[in-house]
């Protein structure tokens, strides 16, 4: 029986900023229902990668594949940009991106943020799209806030409609960007909670986080960068129970201390 198709898979990923390398080959694979946590210091790369595979950078070498698609490129080096503007807006839709600061639009209500998406870019019928927005808001915990704008919102709260924002447009993948480093403690809470439940559910993510717990209680495999490249992956269990790397235990042993 042969392997099913990841759902989002990189190869040999290299990303430059002019002569400074940022990522230097890197491989990561996500099948459907797989949660990927991507852990490491601040400069590591893991945010960038994250943008890479949304295709929010361009990378220079190196294949992302979608489904087994492999993105079209042009040009090389760091002159190469995708080929096929509409691949990278299908890419781009299916692998639903939830950023650290919330980026929701402040003149509209949480639920025409949730909406503004599937209704201008999916083309969607708009009262379809607000049914699935007040389900996803619902799921979220804050479907009595559809009507307030994100001013009047606690940081929490606006995480979670930029979570039901980007489950309404009915990605194949989620991809978390530290969804929770700009929240209080408290705050930081309700998001775990909902990233959990996402998880529970088979959702396909990835996410890069500073929440050790985190990553150990919602992955499948975790990911630890330095420098831009893999010095240690596996599963949770593994990689935070017996660290085998000295980087690894050193990054864990200050993480955990903070």
């Amino acid at each position: 029986m042969s392997e099913p198709t990841p759902v989002i898979e990189i190869r040999n990923l290299h990303k430059a900023y002019g002569a400074l390398e940022v990522i230097k080959g890197v491989d990561i694979t996500a099948h459907s229902g797989d949660v990927v946590s991507l852990i490491g210091s601040s400069g590591s790369g893991k945010s960038t990668i994250l943008r890479c595979a949304n295709l929010l950078e361009d990378s220079q070498q190196g294949d992302i594949l979608f489904k087994g698609e492999p993105v079209k490129w042009r040009g090389s080096g760091l002159h190469r940009h995708p080929a096929d503007f509409k691949q990278v807006l299908r890419i781009r839709t299916n692998l639903s991106m939830v950023f650290q600061q919330f980026n929701l639009w402040a003149h509209l209500t949480i639920l025409q943020n949730v909406m503004e998406a599937p209704v201008t870019v999916l083309g969607r019928d708009r009262a379809e799209v607000e049914e699935s927005a007040r389900r996803y808001l619902d799921k979220v915990g804050i479907g009595d806030k559809c009507d307030a704008y994100p001013a009047q919102l606690s940081g929490g709260q606006q995480q979670r409609a930029a979570i039901a924002r980007a489950l309404c447009m009915e990605p194949e993948a989620l991809l978390f960007d530290e969804p929770t480093s700009a929240l209080d403690p408290e705050l930081e809470q309700e998001v775990v909670r909902v990233i959990k439940a996402l998880a529970a559910e088979g959702r396909t993510m990835m996410i890069v986080t500073h929440d050790m717990k985190m990553a150990a209680d919602v992955s499948d495999h975790v990911i630890f960068l330095h420098q831009g490249l893999i010095e240690e992956e596996g599963s949770p269990d593994t990689l935070f129970g017996a660290p085998k790397s000295g980087r690894l235990q050193q990054f864990l042993s200050s993480t955990m201390a903070a």
